[in-house]
């Protein structure tokens, strides 16, 4: 009896622990299915943390080429607005240039018109600088009929009046010549000689203007000679 229990008992401490191997593994099986999962799950985050992290990067690299894209059309726009003003600034002084030429030649080559006053007889229908300028003019060329026009131009710049002075000028003598001392060039008494001014008033008006009704209507025309 003793030894058929025994055989029993072998049998089902057998069978117990097959069931408790059994169990064991099933039970280990679904720790391993688990812990893969979880190793999948975690590659699968770390995968896309890894995108994210590479998205963000190029979003930061485009970001920054549109940024210097940007600086560089907008350098590009002032350099090419600056360019312009300058093209525009240099065509404006050659047209200034050119109109001004214009003027000068206009001026130069217009006609004076004719003196329509009185013509004295002699130069002793003057007297004092007026009279020294009368016989200068004559002794430089120029007919009697332009004395009225001399008479006109420096009453008006002088009085002729050796010594008047332009205050705001400085323009001297006479003719008024500016500055006073282009007067040297006919002689080192320019200062305080009538005779000297007149003479390097006449020699300016002939140059530049051909003759004292000239000088004149230039004068009448922009307020100076």
């Amino acid at each position: 009896m003793s030894r058929l229990w025994s055989r029993f008992g072998i049998r089902a401490l057998a069978v117990a622990l097959l069931l408790v191997g059994a169990g064991g593994g099933y039970h280990l099986g679904q720790g391993r299915d688990a812990q893969e999962r979880g190793i999948s799950a975690q590659l699968a985050a770390d995968a896309g943390q890894e995108e994210i992290e590479f998205l963000k990067e190029r979003h930061r690299e485009y970001t920054a080429a549109t940024a210097q894209q940007r600086e560089a059309q907008r350098i590009a726009a002032e350099k090419a607005a600056a360019a312009a003003r300058t093209e525009a600034d240099r065509a404006r002084k050659a047209t200034d240039a050119a109109n001004r030429k214009k003027r000068e030649e206009k001026e130069r080559n217009a006609a004076p018109p004719p003196f329509t006053g009185p013509i004295p007889a002699s130069c002793n229908a003057y007297s004092g600088n007026r009279k020294t300028g009368c016989a200068l003019l004559l002794s430089s060329g120029f007919g009697l009929d332009q004395m009225p026009c001399l008479d006109k131009l420096w009453t008006k710049e002088s009085g002729w009046n050796h010594k008047a002075r332009n205050p705001s000028s400085g323009a001297y003598g006479i003719p008024q010549a500016y500055p006073g001392t282009k007067m040297k060039s006919a002689g080192a008494d320019w200062q305080t000689n009538p005779a000297t001014q007149i003479k390097w008033g006449l020699g300016y008006i002939k140059g530049r203007y051909d003759d004292p009704c000239g000088a004149w209507a230039h004068s009448e025309e922009t307020g100076s000679y």
